[in-house]
């Protein structure tokens, strides 16, 4: 059967002796027909990948988010269908079939199995509608494999009579693989949306001996203003919380200025954040500040 967190085959593991009947229904859960997961064992988008795959009778490529998830992207939801390019018909629940053309340079292989290359994966995802969440799904790819905007030129010239292609330019133009999470993400294009330039992401900053000991989630290096976004672990773990005070404490006495970023503050007052975010640049002295067009008033009155 293999690895033992792995989907297999049942009628093969029944042929080679690795389980019973008996067992094969009661220690195992069916993913998809004759595609077994064991017991306990955790479906993720990576293993809902593998069982389609099988399922297929290893006779597809896996595309779109199955894709992603097998080239380590995260944040992908494992309720979400897997996804497979593959010509012949027969659709089954909780698996999408593409029926795409793709060039032989735009598939690879992981793990055993045939997955459309980061740069095709990125083509596919960024055309599908919603700007913000293919921005999403791009910088965890990014992250994942260090894809970089050139290298979806190519497969964009290709098929250049495909939907999407303009957000997809859009999305590619925005995309960064420092964020190291979707709130990352939307604090990011919170920023660039609100008119601020495009802040770095995990900038790293050394102490007096030259050594790193922060690295902050984006900001302007020139204007030593960051911008963090800070997950419930900040606010509930008192070894974090530690953590926290001490490494502030520290950028606050090197000069920089930090925004601090929550999930409330981003879901229900995300003008809080911009307009804490203009202060920090204006007190800093920014001088590309004017140029943004933002109305410092406007801002201000948004902190209250």
């Amino acid at each position: 059967m293999g690895e033992p967190n792995w989907p297999f085959v049942g009628t093969e593991a029944l042929a080679a002796g690795d389980v019973s009947r008996r067992t094969l229904r009661s220690r195992h859960t069916m993913v998809y027909r004759n595609v077994y997961l064991q017991n306990g064992r955790q479906l993720t988008a990576v293993t809902r990948a593998v069982a389609a795959w099988l399922w297929s009778g290893r006779q597809a490529t896996a595309e779109g988010l199955s894709a992603a998830a097998l080239h380590g992207s995260a944040w992908i939801d494992a309720c979400r269908p897997a996804e497979l390019i593959r010509t012949e018909a027969g659709d089954t629940g909780g698996i999408v079939i593409h029926r795409d053309t793709l060039w032989e340079d735009e598939v690879c292989v992981v793990a055993g199995i045939p997955v459309t290359t980061p740069a095709r994966t990125a083509f596919d995802l960024g055309r599908r509608k919603g700007l913000f969440a293919a921005v999403i799904r791009l910088d965890a790819l990014a992250h994942a494999t260090e894809l970089k905007p050139v290298d979806v030129e190519l497969p964009a010239e290709r098929h250049c009579g495909a939907r999407g292609l303009v957000q997809l330019r859009r999305a590619l133009d925005l995309m960064d693989g420092g964020a190291e999470s979707p709130q990352e993400t939307r604090t990011r294009l919170l920023l660039v949306n609100s008119g601020l330039r495009k802040p770095r992401t995990q900038i790293v900053v050394c102490g007096e001996f030259g050594y790193p000991f922060a690295r902050v989630d984006m900001g302007w290096e020139d204007c030593l203003v960051g911008v963090e976004f800070d997950g419930a672990q900040h606010w509930t773990d008192p070894a974090q919380r530690t953590r926290d005070i001490d490494r502030y404490a520290e950028l606050a006495a090197r000069g920089w200025r930090i925004v601090r970023v929550s999930s409330d503050l981003l879901r229900y007052r995300p003008g809080v954040v911009v307009a804490r975010t203009y202060s920090a640049l204006h007190e800093a002295g920014c001088g590309w500040l004017a140029e943004c067009g933002l109305d410092a008033r406007l801002l201000r009155g948004a902190v209250s």
